[in-house]
């Protein structure tokens, strides 16, 4: 029986090896299959769980044996077939050959794979290993799963995007089909995560018979990366760890696992390797079958083997007792203003670092160099992003949409697709037209989710077939589909050479991509640059690019900036189809493109052309231009007269970027007008109108609209009435009380009419600046606005320096102005300073200027 934690069963297997569970007709021998294997101990719980829900989790490290052990236990428990996905290719081939083996079956009959390109079985195979995408493409044109009685997820927390996707698609199927069995195995401790999405599956824990491990610290004293990527320093210092790891190890068969981030590090590693003598072998997707299965069945000699991350959990590599780790992994990110897809190099996670330390340590006591700085550690990320959340979604999104949930609403997907990347990818399929309006698929959409490329080189593929033949079109597909490396981005001269000494797997795939097109003629006559350019753009059409300038500088037609690499051949074209980018630093760099001229540009991105007219507000008048341009590159440009409804628009767009003050030139009457209707807005409110910067541009037609029109025929802003333009604002018949509410002037005892500054910011005070003796006399302080707004009397000396800032007075005459006679009437003692200001008269002069 189980016992309940957290929200679901958790069932830790016994360390003693035991077999129980329904008999099928021809059962696996699951003693023999799994001798010495750690996962044996959970065949008992295993079984039990399935009887209980028919779903489980399997929680076991790498290397306990789990890829190999279950599948069979499952297949002894169903008639149908028994599908294993792997997150890659070269896994799912190595776990059939070795179940296989165990099993002393031949390859294709009672186990076999299938993977893209390739397959190994027959009508009678119940064990089929085969990656996620094979899976997906299956549940896509049989959602019902056909002759397939359980399902395997293996490597689930490596948070492949196809095998998100495919639980996903599976728990859904399950609701139709509850006697599917499925099962999630993982590598981490995250496996209470998938069981609550699987209706809360029991979990079986697997224990790890592994040997003491010793941590090496080995940082490199120069950096590991710089804005080209990995450095040749680093991949020596790597290859020097990797040599001195395998001195280390006294048993005649010892080898030593380097993992390093991608396939050209794990080639240059081996090349270091090589020169100093040293046995030394690659490991990753790129290779063909041959060469993988001499690394992975090599055995009986003393070597290195220097591999991706393929080999942290999905593959084993026999006699290894020591690794060197780079920390670092080369992961998918998608950048989705730039419309740019690519892998870039990051330091791992400590999930990653803890599965590639427990490869060393299976056999025997092991040994794991770690080439970073053991103060890394505490700072480094606990689990790789799942790919859903950094990769492209444009398959995805596809994929989702053929299986009738856009966007993925209302399935278990592990982490929703995010906003930005599932819009981008959306944008991309509807102009595809893979999708329709309301975000479904269409016939063209559910075609290419059932093509083995992803959607664009699938529309490339039908849209380029019929002009370059369906053979050249198919081989620059598979081609692009491989992830090619272009010496200098030149895609033509790659093309060239696999044509010429390609690998069979690429040759094999492009005949069986042209077998898609069958109907497409014969085509003759067209040169190699032309056929690889237009099937890149038909592919990519917004990566069309045009050269700016002199240099290696381009612009793409989706409005990025790109650059060639120095020792490219494409160095001096005028246009480029581009088929891969990827970001170095703040750059973005060329990986893959062809040369294309203009004439099969403009109809390849046909559907960015544009031929319009448009005006600006540039040094204080329209500007006017037709613009014919392919998407943000800009073929022709004509000056011209602009009509009125765009010169009004450059206007506004003026007035909105760069201000009322620069565009119309407020000289100091506007500003007085629009401080005073300010301060009534604030004070009173309706009906005055706001008039700040927000509120005019709001209303920009009806007070500025004859003004508008005269600036968009050329009319200089300092040629225009603009008080008059703002007056058009004043609230009717309230607008008859402007001057008395609030005046520009305000007439003192004196008889002067003094200007009233009024601020800016209609919160703070209006002041009158004025001589003292003007204000002989008067008693009470002006107020404003109904008396609702004293105004603050600044009171000047003769001299026009400020002498005392009241708004009471009454209060200043009784109380401040016998100090400040004092202390002035000598200084000034031509003006008067009279005992009682109340009763004397105001004077504008001196004493005797009559003033």
């Amino acid at each position: 029986m189980y016992t309940p934690t957290s929200s679901h069963h958790r069932i830790t297997a016994p360390r003693r090896p035991c077999q129980t569970g329904p008999v099928a007709l021809t059962p696996f021998n699951l003693s023999a299959i799994g001798h010495g294997l750690p996962v044996a101990a959970a065949i008992t719980p295993l079984n039990a769980a399935l009887d209980q829900t028919s779903t489980a989790v399997i929680q076991a490290p790498p290397g306990t044996g789990k890829t190999t052990l279950v599948p069979p236990v499952l297949a002894n428990r169903v008639a149908g077939r028994v599908v294993v996905t792997q997150p890659r290719r070269v896994a799912a081939k190595a776990a059939a050959r070795r179940l296989a083996e165990l099993s002393r079956t031949n390859l294709g009959h009672e186990v076999g794979y299938v993977v893209r390109g390739d397959q190994q079985v027959n009508r009678d195979t119940r064990v089929e290993f085969c990656t996620a995408g094979v899976l997906l493409r299956r549940l896509l044109s049989d959602p019902d799963l056909t002759g397939i009685d359980a399902v395997v997820l293996d490597e689930v927390h490596e948070r492949a995007l196809d095998t998100d996707l495919a639980f996903a698609m599976l728990v859904e199927l399950r609701q139709l089909r509850p006697e599917l069995q499925l099962v999630v195995m993982s590598a981490t401790l995250d496996a209470d995560r998938w069981a609550a999405l699987l209706d809360d599956a029991p979990v079986v824990a697997v224990a790890a018979d592994l040997h003491p491990l010793e941590v090496t610290w080995a940082p490199s004293p120069t950096p590991r990366l710089d804005a080209r990527g990995v450095t040749p320093a680093f991949l020596d210092h790597l290859a020097t760890h990797a040599e001195l790891a395998l001195a280390s190890q006294d048993a005649p068969d010892a080898a030593v696992l380097v993992f390093a981030p991608g396939a050209r590090e794990c080639d240059q590693v081996v090349q270091r390797l090589r020169i100093r003598g040293v046995t030394a072998e690659a490991l990753h997707g790129s290779l063909d079958v041959r060469a993988q299965d001499r690394v992975l069945h090599g055995a009986g000699e003393r070597r290195v083997v220097v591999a991706t991350s393929v080999a942290e959990s999905s593959l084993t590599v026999p006699g290894v007792r020591a690794v060197v780790d780079s920390g670092l992994s080369r992961e998918p990110r998608f950048d989705a203003g730039r419309g740019m897809t690519g892998l870039v190099t990051v330091s791992e996670a400590r999930a990653s670092a803890e599965q590639r330390a427990g490869r060393a340590a299976r056999l025997g006591p092991g040994l794991v160099v770690r080439c970073f700085p053991e103060s890394d550690w505490a700072g480094m990320r606990r689990f790789t992003p799942a790919e859903m959340l950094t990769a492209d979604l444009t398959q995805a999104a596809l994929d989702l949409a053929v299986w009738g949930s856009p966007g993925g609403v209302g399935l278990a997907l592990p982490d929703p697709p995010p906003a930005a990347a599932l819009a981008a990818a959306t944008e991309t399929l509807t102009g595809l037209g893979a999708l329709d309006p309301d975000g479904g698929a269409t016939d063209l959409g559910r075609r290419l989710a059932w093509m083995p490329v992803e959607p664009r080189l699938g529309r490339a593929l039908l849209t380029a077939a019929p002009q370059v033949g369906a053979q050249q079109a198919a081989e620059v597909v598979a081609l692009l589909a491989s992830d090619v490396r272009a010496e200098g981005a030149d895609l033509v001269a790659a093309w060239r050479a696999a044509r010429s000494s390609g690998p069979a797997g690429w040759k094999h795939e492009a005949k069986r991509l042209a077998r898609l097109v069958t109907d497409s003629p014969r085509t003759t006559g067209i040169e190699d640059d032309q056929v690889v350019a237009r099937v890149v753009a038909a592919a990519f059409p917004d990566r069309v690019a045009r050269r700016r300038g002199s240099g290696d500088d381009y612009l793409l037609a989706s409005g990025t900036g790109v650059e060639l690499p120095r020792d490219s051949r494409l160095r001096g074209q005028e246009w480029l189809a581009v088929a891969e980018m990827s970001r170095v630093g703040e750059r973005a760099l060329v990986r893959t493109a062809a040369p294309i001229t203009q004439d099969d540009a403009l109809p390849a991105a046909g559907a960015l052309l544009v031929d319009d007219t448009t005006a600006t507000w540039v040094n204080g008048k329209v500007a006017a231009r037709r613009v014919k341009r392919l998407g943000a590159i800009v073929l022709t440009e004509t000056p011209m007269r602009p009509d009125r409804a765009l010169g009004r628009a450059a206007v506004r767009h003026g007035l909105a970027e760069q201000g009322l003050q620069v565009v119309l030139g407020w000289d100091d009457a506007v500003e007085a007008l629009r401080r005073r209707l300010a301060l009534l807005h604030q004070v009173i409110g309706d009906p005055w109108p706001a008039v700040d910067d927000t509120s005019l541009l709001a209303r920009a037609d009806e007070w500025l609209g004859p003004e508008l029109d005269r600036l968009a025929e050329g009319t200089p802003a300092e040629r225009l009435d603009r008080v008059t333009a703002l007056r058009r604002l004043l609230p009717w018949p309230a607008a008859g009380r402007l001057d008395e509410l609030a005046p520009e002037r305000l007439e003192v005892p004196s008889g002067s009419k003094i200007r009233l500054d009024y601020p800016a910011d209609p919160h703070d005070r209006v002041v009158c600046a004025v001589k003292l003796q003007e204000c002989f006399g008067m008693v009470e302080t002006p107020r404003l606005v109904d008396g609702r707004v004293p105004v603050l009397m600044h009171l000047l000396s003769p001299a026009r320096r400020p002498l005392a800032v009241t708004d009471d007075l009454a209060s200043f005459w009784v109380n401040a102005y016998p100090q400040v006679r004092a202390e002035n009437r000598g200084r000034y003692s031509k003006h008067p300073w009279p005992d009682d200001p109340l009763t004397a008269p105001p004077k504008r002069g001196t004493k005797n200027s009559g003033r």
